[in-house]
């Protein structure tokens, strides 16, 4: 794990953005369509991990990014060249543009300064949508990784920021996958190897320490 002041370095607001990955009702919420994922996300804390982060990023003046994975009724442009996509097809609950499904979930809070960003194709929150080109006029150089899936989702957001420049963050007990034990193998084995690893409590004091040190930093 990296120090304190290491992480505040990296960690500087105006050039830092908080990510959310598919954090949506459809996903992650009660009435998910990957429910085994919704309890590994719900039950573990994860969600409520995201939730302070959002909150803090708030409060701190640190840009917030939501991520969502959707797809039109009648599925033009969508990806069906994966296993993936096709069964998401057959899932009882789709990403439907326009319904509750493709909402943020609670507890996390959208502020009206945040930018959501939504993907109608591919496995990441980054390629091929606008989300890089909003970092680049943002100022960012950090990118804080949240959300899931642990599988696929997150590790695309990862390497897809490293690749365009971006330093990446992974607060580990923020990110959720399936099986539930995969996700600490995943972050340790491969994550590490690209992004810095911290807890949500190691991002928080970051992101909440005193203006004056701010000022000094």
């Amino acid at each position: 794990m990296p120090s304190y002041a290491e992480l505040s370095e990296l960690l500087d607001p105006p050039t830092t953005v908080l990510l959310t990955v598919e954090c949506q009702e459809g996903v992650v919420g009660a009435d998910s369509a990957l429910p085994e994922l919704a309890e590994a996300a719900r039950s573990g804390g994860v969600l409520d991990n995201v939730a302070r982060l959002v909150a803090a990023a708030h409060a701190g003046g640190v840009q917030v990014v939501h991520a969502i994975a959707e797809r039109r009724p009648d599925g033009r442009g969508a990806s069906r060249n994966a296993r993936l996509f096709r069964a998401a097809e057959r899932l009882p609950v789709r990403q439907l543009t326009g319904t509750h499904a493709v909402r943020v979930a609670a507890p996390i809070e959208v502020a009206e300064e945040d930018l959501v960003v939504r993907r109608l194709h591919g496995l990441s929150p980054l390629q091929g949508t606008d989300v890089d080109p909003l970092l680049r006029n943002l100022g960012c150089r950090t990118l804080i990784v949240t959300g899931v899936s642990a599988n696929v989702a997150v590790p695309n957001a990862v390497f897809d920021a490293v690749n365009r420049g971006y330093t990446a963050v992974v607060p580990a007990d923020a990110v959720a996958g399936v099986p539930a034990d995969y996700t600490p193998a995943m972050i340790r084995h491969t994550l590490a190897l690209v992004a810095t690893v911290a807890t949500t409590d190691e991002v928080l004091a970051c992101l909440t320490r005193p203006r004056d040190e701010l000022r000094r930093a």
